[in-house]
């Protein structure tokens, strides 16, 4: 028996966008309604990712926070999308598309709107891993309602196209906006999203339509599973920042490590225990989802622990201002939305294992120019040609990534995977930046020094960044002379836009 939920009788939903309202090949204006509010909630969280990359010196000054501190607010977004995804892919399928997908819009305003406020740093964090989850809530949820609401064919691939183009357009709009809010204040940058996502809000009240679920379906939220999967990678980024001002035998540090250990442990054995576990080993055994996963971890942790590292070098060592910094930074993020709509041809002509081998170079040759910091390299010399390196890596490998995560997985579940998949980069992106801030804070010189001995002191964190894009490279590499496998087909390219650049 099927029932419609989430809409009260008062309340005036338009019928849902289905075929029977637009000639075949066309869509009506209200399903061009329903891509354009999907698609424009798709860019806001895309370009969240990026707002926080260019504000975060600013953030750290004005709040008192050292590095190894400051990185929790591009952190904690991270672990917010990485964390609970796949928690929040249960609570769609359990409690409905359209009722999670406007509470996560009034959730992610209000944090916007409290984030922009508050002047104590805990809450600031709290509320982007708040956003995170929102995040994680709306991104695949609002292709899934676009897949349901556009016809087969054409029309759903030109709505998937629309919603793919703004996702990864959104990381580069994030950098410019940041750069240009920053310097008025850095509270604008988290302040703005706020009454664009509510007027989303009212627009998507209208144009969302109701759900049909099931009755009688197994409510298992699997929670603890959840919180344990959060606690455990709080805490392990919480142990991995701690150690530059605590030592590695503080308490403090040693205590956080071995609650993460234990965290992680039991999450690991309770899922292979519970009926209908977030998590399902079989997913992460298969070779293609492995391989995929820590590639695009390594992949999206590299190039946004790189972004953090050059943000402090440009604007405290050199002087730039957020616009400055967000323009230097551009060329690594544009060619990507210029050529995201060009990606599943290319994997198509290629494969996804050539492609993903191939993207793997750039990213790492340019990591190792950046090695020559210490040289006193500068902006033309290494920043630039490592941007426009890891820019050719993401066109090369970015879709690649996405569509071998999901290759020869069944239909049905391809959505649980796209999830793990996606949990695997966001994780990845959460430890490196803690890694980064954690060495930079460490080898920080004393005030005075000169610029060789600041730029100095930024080689340890280039050498794991460096040692990141080594790893996704030898993953790669793994993967080539092994049979060709189909692709998840033309859809498969939405996870173009769950990822942040946004995101792999």
């Amino acid at each position: 028996m099927i029932r419609r939920k989430g809409t009260p009788q008062t309340m005036k939903t338009l019928p849902p966008p289905t075929a029977a309202t637009a000639p075949a090949g066309r869509m009506s204006r209200r399903q061009w309604g329903l891509l354009l509010v999907l698609a424009g909630n798709m860019l806001i969280d895309a370009l969240e990712v990026s707002v926080a990359v260019v504000a975060v010196p600013s953030i750290g000054d004005d709040l008192g926070l050292a590095r190894s501190s400051a990185q929790w607010v591009m952190t904690g977004f991270a672990l917010g999308f990485g964390a609970l995804m796949l928690f929040g892919t249960r609570a769609v399928a359990l409690a409905g598309r359209r009722r999670m997908y406007l509470l996560a819009l009034l959730g992610f305003a209000a944090a916007s709107l409290l984030g922009a406020v508050t002047g104590d740093p805990a809450v600031l964090i709290a509320t982007r891993f708040v956003k995170g989850f929102c995040a994680a809530l709306t991104a695949p949820t609002g292709l899934a309602i676009l897949s349901t609401a556009m016809r087969a064919g054409p029309e759903r691939d030109r709505a998937i196209s629309v919603y793919t183009l703004f996702g990864a357009g959104g990381f580069t709009a994030g950098l410019l906006l940041s750069g240009a809010l920053t310097p008025l204040s850095w509270r604008w940058t988290f302040a703005f999203p706020a009454p664009v996502v509510l007027l989303l809000f009212a627009l998507c009240l209208k144009l969302i339509p109701a759900d049909e679920t099931p009755e009688g379906a197994d409510r298992h939220y699997d929670t603890a599973g959840a919180v344990t999967l959060a606690g455990g990678l709080l805490a392990l980024v919480y142990g991995i920042t701690a150690l530059p001002g605590h030592g590695a035998g503080d308490p403090r540090t040693l205590g956080a490590l071995a609650l993460a250990a234990a965290l992680l442990a039991w999450f690991a054995r309770h899922e292979r225990r519970t009926p209908r576990p977030l998590l399902r080993t079989e997913l992460l055994a298969r070779p293609s989802m492995l391989r995929s996963a820590v590639g695009a971890a390594t992949l999206n942790g590299s190039y946004l622990g790189l972004l953090f590292l050059v943000s402090y070098q440009t604007q405290t060592l050199w002087g730039w201002t957020p616009w400055q910094t967000a323009l230097a930074i551009v060329p690594a993020s544009a060619p990507l939305a210029v050529t995201a709509l060009l990606s599943g041809r290319m994997v198509a002509r290629c494969g996804a294992p050539r492609l993903i081998a191939l993207g793997a170079l750039p990213p790492l040759a340019g990591y190792v120019l950046y090695l020559r910091l210490p040289g006193g390299a500068d902006y033309v010399t290494a920043v630039l040609p490592t941007m426009l390196l890891v820019g050719a890596g993401f066109v090369l490998s970015f879709a690649a990534l996405n569509m071998q995560a999901v290759s020869g997985i069944p239909a049905a579940e391809r959505g649980e995977a796209s999830g793990v998949y996606q949990t695997a980069v966001q994780l990845g992106a959460a430890v490196m930046l803690a890694g980064v801030a954690a060495l930079l804070t460490a080898y920080q010189p004393a005030a005075g020094a000169t610029e060789e001995q600041v730029l100095a002191g930024y080689r340890p964190a280039l050498e794991l960044i460096t040692a990141a894009g080594a790893l996704g490279l030898l993953t790669a590499l793994t993967g080539l002379g092994r049979p060709r496998t189909r692709t998840a087909g033309p859809a498969a390219a939405h996870h173009l836009t769950t990822a942040p650049k946004g995101k792999p």
